[in-house]
């Protein structure tokens, strides 16, 4: 198994999946891949950016339609939420981009966009320039922070194949665990 092949196979798939709701970790994983040639660094950035703003519509979309019902499931934040419903009203556009920056409002922030009824030809184009900026930003760091933590990597994929062998070990005995006291409950 070598996870260099592992990632330029499945990795723009894993980019999109991984940044649909909070995308960070996967985005900045994605600079350092490009950067060490397994992936294309502008279209890590493209995939980035449309899993983030698929992510973001459906979001916006489900608060456009279950409005404060889904709100209510984040009774913890109330506080913010109101603050956060003052700001769409005050500055939409910048709130729509903005939301991606937020720490605690990536889930949220879309819902409050859609709940508060700013119109989907508003919203469309804010999400798209938002994800593309959020995604050119965090690719670009993990592009950048690649030519540090490469010597780590070229490690880490020895020692995952470790780790393999011994998970798939671990398993192996849990498994034949389990079956020993299944048939040992079986008997009595």
């Amino acid at each position: 198994m070598d996870i260099n092949n592992l990632i330029e196979q499945y990795g723009y798939l894993t980019l999109l999946f991984g940044s649909l709701a909070e995308g960070e970790t996967v985005t900045l994983l994605g600079g350092v891949a490009a950067h060490q040639g397994l992936l294309r660094y502008p279209l890590v950035v493209l995939v980035v950016a449309l899993g983030g703003m698929i992510g973001d519509q459906v979001l916006y979309l489900v608060g456009r339609r279950f409005g404060t019902r889904a709100l209510g499931r984040f009774s913890r934040k109330q506080k913010q939420i109101t603050r956060a419903q003052a700001l769409i009203q005050r500055h939409p556009a910048w709130f729509v981009i903005g939301t991606r920056f937020m720490y605690g409002f990536r889930i949220i922030g879309p819902l409050l966009i859609g709940a508060s009824h700013i119109p989907p030809k508003l919203f469309l184009p804010l999400n798209i320039l938002g994800a593309l900026v959020w995604a050119t930003l965090f690719t670009t760091l993990g592009y950048l922070g690649g030519q540090v933590i490469e010597p780590w990597l070229h490690r880490l994929d020895h020692h995952l194949k470790h780790l393999v062998w011994v998970l798939l070990a671990v398993g192996i005995v849990l498994l034949l665990r389990w079956l020993w006291r299944k048939r040992s409950s079986r008997e009595d």
